[in-house]
């Protein structure tokens, strides 16, 4: 597979502000055509209707004709005249990235860390999102926290969300000692943060993804259109029958003792999780991408995400 002109090479195992905007320059080699995108009013995008695709613009003074379950009372007791609402189009699409940064997103055998490669294609993603006049926000969880940066339009929004990546408590070595946070508590949150019409990326390894995230993830998808992006390392598809190997993930280098019995067990596992991935996309319409901690980020999503 032949490597891109603006391949940026980034650390392994940290994250860096300056490489991660400097993925700005490789979202031209990124087509996504979104042809199940569902409202109509966002952007250049083609799709079908989700929501009313309205907001609030300004107050004036009630025009005969004008709708009167839009009158503004407050404003008109106030003012002694009718006031009514003025609603227009939206043109910006609101997207929604959520980043997973559980432990066991810091763990690699080959290739960077499993939360190092979701942050990459994350801020890919973001960059693309703006470049076609969207909103973007995010949605950041650990295993003690979680962090919610608000939709925001342009260049502003992509920085404000790569710098809470960046600054998030897990990176700095600082994460208070709080109740876990779960993906069956991420995924009903996001049921109740995101706006209907919104295109939502989920970057994780699904690892705890039960009968209850699956469902909070169905209804996400009734009024959005939904993208789970799996990172996954190459030993979860197959973990040595036997042996010693190096294992690191993002603050200690530590072996492993392998057997058979470790073998099958993670093995079934990982089996399980993925088959619960394509039962979402198969019966919901949910998209599904696979990445691996040794993949071309940008070369990855560009093919990836065309097939959308």
């Amino acid at each position: 597979m032949p490597m891109l002109k603006n391949t940026v090479r980034h650390s392994a195992t940290e994250l860096d502000l300056q490489q991660l905007i400097s993925l700005q320059c490789q979202v031209s080699e990124i087509a996504v055509r979104r042809k199940h995108i569902r409202s109509p009013l966002s952007g250049a995008h083609i799709s079908r209707l989700r929501g009313r695709g309205m907001e609030f613009d300004e107050v004036r003074v009630y025009q005969a004709g004008d709708d009167v379950s839009s009158i503004d009372w407050k404003v008109t007791a106030r003012k002694g005249i009718p006031h009514t609402k003025i609603f227009r189009e939206e043109r910006e699409r609101p997207v929604l990235i959520c980043l997973d940064y559980r432990q066991a997103m810091f763990f690699a055998t080959q290739g960077c860390l499993k939360s190092v490669l979701a942050t990459q294609a994350a801020a890919l993603l973001a960059w693309h999102s703006i470049a076609h006049g969207d909103r973007l926000g995010g949605w950041l969880f650990s295993d003690q926290e979680h962090q919610e940066i608000k939709p925001a339009r342009g260049r502003k929004g992509v920085l404000k969300f790569l710098h809470a990546c960046c600054h998030a408590n897990i990176w700095q070595h600082q994460q208070p000692e709080v109740e876990s946070t779960c993906l069956e508590a991420t995924t009903m949150r996001l049921r109740y943060v995101s706006k209907t019409g919104s295109l939502i990326y989920i970057l994780s390894d699904f690892r705890g993804l039960n009968d209850a995230s699956i469902a909070n993830l169905a209804l996400l998808a009734r009024h959005n259109d939904v993208v789970l992006i799996s990172i996954h390392d190459p030993i979860e598809m197959q973990f040595p029958a036997a042996g010693d190997f190096p294992i690191f993930d993002g603050k200690t280098h530590f072996i492993c003792h392998a057997n058979h019995n470790v073998q099958s067990a993670l093995e079934m596992q990982y089996k399980e999780r993925m088959q619960q991935l394509q039962n979402l996309q198969k019966k919901y319409g949910i998209h599904l991408i696979h990445l691996k901690t040794t993949d071309d980020v940008t070369e990855s999503i560009r093919e990836r995400l065309w097939v959308i």
